[in-house]
């Protein structure tokens, strides 16, 4: 059926099980806000009072649903505005999807009123972006980028829309979205068998948990596996609610702002099982004395995280819940 540019956005929002949405509107993104207010009755817009607040309340809303958070603004400083969350969602692995507006295409580069190039502002802190150019584009590329934020480790998409795109019209088909489970990361077993011999050889093992554990569900096999090997806990601010904080294996949040229980436990185990973490600063202080007396086991869905900060004696990638349960 020939549908509207700006429909077909719509459209593609419901696709996904979108139902709320954040935002603040301006002259290049209100054909898209004339197509909102027609489906109102399906998606909730929550207006904000700055760009910067959509795209921090998309963030809040995705931690705490574990849906795809989704903000849009217009072009140049409303899309520039919502930069500060995007980063914040790409920092902290939080799925997220930005739809911005931008001038028409014959504008582009001719620095138009409220032209940005907000595809190369964003290229350092999404996952992926990309800018549609026609209403042909809409519906594939935000399926796309749905997919993108959710699959492997979670992050932020920016959608970039030309006046063109939301203002043509096209033939749009409705299509039921991918099941999205974790990636199917084929780790070795000689690693779980390893894992394995490490832990059984330790004495004094300590489980460092982080928001890997909240974004791949693994709290179920994590309080399992830690009562199988029989030690107390620590975690990052991101992987609060991994573990039971009122359980007595539990020793508080590690690091600059953590117990001193569990920083004197992370400086005197023997094995240190780090899941779903990045080792930031906050966390390692000087990484040269950080669980000196420790060999440390890192797992982690994303293979750039292994050795990045802390050289560990084994890393694992893959979903942690797989991995956990695997061991």
């Amino acid at each position: 059926m020939l549908t509207k540019g700006s429909d077909i956005v719509v459209e593609s929002l419901l696709e996904q099980g979108v139902d709320t949405i954040f935002g603040y509107p301006g002259g290049a993104i209100l054909e898209v806000y004339d197509s909102l207010y027609k489906y109102q009755d399906k998606i909730h817009h929550v207006l904000t009072s700055h760009e910067q607040g959509a795209s921090h309340a998309a963030d809040g809303y995705a931690r705490a649903t574990g849906k795809v958070g989704v903000c849009m603004a217009t072009s140049g400083p409303g899309a520039t505005n919502l930069v500060t969350g995007i980063a914040t969602a790409m920092m902290d692995s939080i799925p997220l999807v930005a739809l911005t507006a931008n001038v028409g295409v014959n504008a582009l580069g001719k620095d138009a009123f409220q032209e940005i190039d907000i595809k190369g502002v964003t290229i350092p802190i999404t996952k992926h972006n990309f800018i549609c150019k026609s209403p042909e584009e809409l519906a594939p590329t935000i399926r796309k980028a749905f997919q993108i934020a959710k699959e492997g480790r979670p992050g932020p998409v920016l959608v970039d829309m030309t006046k063109n795109a939301t203002v043509g019209s096209c033939e749009y088909t409705k299509k039921v979205p991918d099941v999205i489970g974790s990636r199917n990361y084929t780790f070795p077993t000689s690693s779980i068998k390893k894992a394995v011999e490490m832990i059984e050889a330790s004495e004094k093992p300590f489980v460092f948990v982080g928001g890997g554990c909240i974004a791949s569900q693994a709290s179920a096999p994590l309080k399992e596996f830690v009562e199988k090997i029989d030690a107390p806990v620590t975690d990052t601010l991101m992987g609060k609610g991994a573990y039971d904080g009122t359980n007595p294996r539990y020793a508080g949040m590690l690091g600059m702002h953590g117990t001193k229980a569990s920083n004197i436990g992370v400086s005197e185990c023997d094995l240190l099982i780090a899941i779903g973490v990045r080792f930031s600063d906050r966390i390692t202080g000087n990484v040269d004395t950080f669980a000196k007396n420790a060999k440390i086991i890192h797992i982690d869905v994303d293979d750039a995280e292994i050795d990045k900060n802390v050289p560990v004696d084994l890393g694992i990638v893959g979903d942690a819940k797989d991995v956990i349960e695997a061991i």
